[in-house]
């Protein structure tokens, strides 16, 4: 047999895997210590299971943990093995954060403004699904339901997923004969959805340099020591002078954008420098592609 590929569970996995105790356990506080004490609906999985908390008081968490254990029954099949492992972590994770603020029953918080204690709780468990998020991990629920039906269904996932919480949302009139509630949850499930795609940005948010001095060797060798990114030297020309040039390509985090500049100026004051957003860096020192 040939040599398989071997991964580094040491260089990646135990970040990975820290970052999804941090986001589920961010969504377990901002749903049951701002959405749930005042009674809103939302959407996933995790919102049936509050749903049906205010409907027959059954513990959020065990039902988390037994709807997410039945899907992941049927479903392991069209899991990869490394999604599969984060996605059980996740579940589990959840399940024990849920639980655990479950069992200390914490006073309710902001009782006056229960709108904003709503919009706080979504900014908080959005925030901690766009952690799970970024390391291709899952906390379950209607990830598993979207990969499941688009096996069998041309349906993009995203249609999927709003389809699945407008059907849980929607479902609360049977519980408060409201379509307050209805809105409310839609209010839930928008500032959620845009508070994920917040986080998702900020952390993949890289940047591209194109740098043009006479001192590039130097700027080249500072970066790689100092900031400790790759250079990538490019022969360019300048049409106006009809001279040569070299052109320094860097790519970079957005939080070193600063200490780019910084370093720059610090060597070649007279430097021009183009700096421009990009949509994703897969790599080393950068996204692992998914």
């Amino acid at each position: 047999m040939g040599n398989l590929p071997e991964f580094s569970l040491k260089k990646f996995y135990w970040k990975d895997y820290m970052i999804i105790f941090l986001g589920t356990f961010m969504y377990a506080l901002g749903v049951t210590q701002f959405i749930m004490p005042h009674q809103f609906v939302m959407g996933g999985l995790t919102g049936l299971a509050v749903l049906l908390n205010y409907a027959f008081s059954l513990p959020v968490s065990i039902m988390v943990f037994l709807m997410n254990g039945l899907l992941l029954l049927m479903a392991f099949r069209l899991l990869g093995s490394e999604f599969l492992v984060k996605t059980i972590v996740g579940v589990g994770a959840l399940t024990l954060f849920i639980g655990m603020f479950e069992w200390l029953q914490l006073p309710i918080i902001l009782t006056e403004e229960p709108l904003i204690a709503g919009l706080i709780g979504s900014i908080v468990a959005g925030a901690g699904v766009g952690l799970v998020m970024s390391v291709n991990g899952s906390s379950g629920g209607t990830d598993i339901i979207v990969l499941v039906i688009n096996k069998y269904r041309h349906i993009t996932p995203g249609r999927t997923m709003l389809i699945v919480d407008l059907i849980i949302v929607g479902s609360s009139f049977f519980v408060f004969k409201s379509v307050e509630t209805i809105l409310f949850g839609i209010i839930i499930i928008a500032v959620m959805s845009t508070s994920v795609d917040w986080v998702l940005n900020g952390i993949r948010q890289s940047v591209q340099f194109f740098i043009f001095s006479s001192q590039y060797e130097e700027i080249a060798t500072q970066i790689n020591l100092q900031l400790h990114r790759g250079c990538t030297v490019l022969d360019g020309m300048g049409w106006y002078t009809q001279q040569p040039q070299k052109v320094l390509l860097v790519l970079a985090k957005r939080s070193e954008s600063t200490s780019i500049f910084r370093l720059v100026k610090k060597i070649d004051k007279h430097a021009f420098i183009s700096q421009s957003n990009v949509v994703g860096v897969y790599g080393e020192g950068f996204d692992r592609m998914k």
